[in-house]
């Protein structure tokens, strides 16, 4: 199943995942870094926590694009490089574990939600739709961005399994969906906790900018009469 140019194209889909577009546009749009606050997760649901929808669709959009572009390219072109089917599978797990551990940004990225959706919609799109429309039901229910993640995330290799059967490419698929969940492993602790952010709800700002605005500085006019201790006293 594996060749040179299946490497090549693992390598190249790995390459591409590991472009943090969270973190690139919020940079060309003057944004905090999305790793500074909120959840610390360059993706695009803590984007929006920053109240920029625009660079929120914009983070979402090119997160799914690096993950649909590769898997399909090796659908419609695979065989003429002699690459079987299945690997168009792995291409996406490596751009899905580009995400994770982006080489171009020390090995510091998301979760890899969008980038797994793409890679899904390009290597089957039925698979990838049902598996949005998962998301989108468990999203809309509860508000939780995380839940319909990790939702999505079990229903994906098992609908693969159900309706398409087991092949090659379910193996990967089980990966994606177990790095996920893995990757998770906090916001399943705050929703347990009832602590979990909901879609939508904005950063709180930093602990030192909330405290200083809390209690703004004292200012005093230059002529005022001191008081206390710096007042002395007449003599009689």
């Amino acid at each position: 199943m594996f060749s040179l140019p299946a490497a090549a194209a693992i390598l190249a889909a790995y390459l591409l995942g590991s472009l943090s577009f969270a973190v690139l546009i919020s940079r060309t749009m003057g944004l905090a870094d999305p790793r500074s606050y909120g959840s610390g997760n360059p993706g695009a649901t803590n984007v929006l926590r920053s109240g920029n929808k625009k660079a929120a669709l914009m983070t979402l959009l090119f997160d799914a694009l690096k993950g649909y572009v590769p898997v399909l390219a090796v659908v419609l072109f695979g065989a003429r490089w002699g690459l079987d089917p299945s690997v168009a599978a792995y291409v996406g797990l490596a751009a899905f574990v580009g995400h994770l551990w982006p080489v171009f940004f020390r090995f510091q990225g998301g979760k890899g939600v969008a980038t797994a959706a793409g890679a899904l919609l390009g290597l089957n799109p039925a698979l990838g739709g049902a598996v949005l429309l998962v998301w989108l039901a468990v999203a809309f229910t509860t508000r939780y961005s995380s839940l319909a993640s990790i939702a999505a995330a079990f229903c994906a290799p098992l609908v693969q399994a159900l309706v398409w059967g087991v092949d090659a490419s379910l193996l990967a698929l089980v990966g994606m969906s177990l790095l996920l969940v893995w990757r998770h492993e906090g916001n399943i602790r705050k929703l347990l906790a009832g602590t979990e952010s909901k879609i939508g709800q904005k950063a709180a700002p930093p602990a030192a900018h909330a405290k200083a605005s809390a209690h703004p500085p004292r200012h005093v006019h230059p002529h005022a009469p001191k008081t206390g201790h710096g007042r002395k006293g007449h003599r009689k």
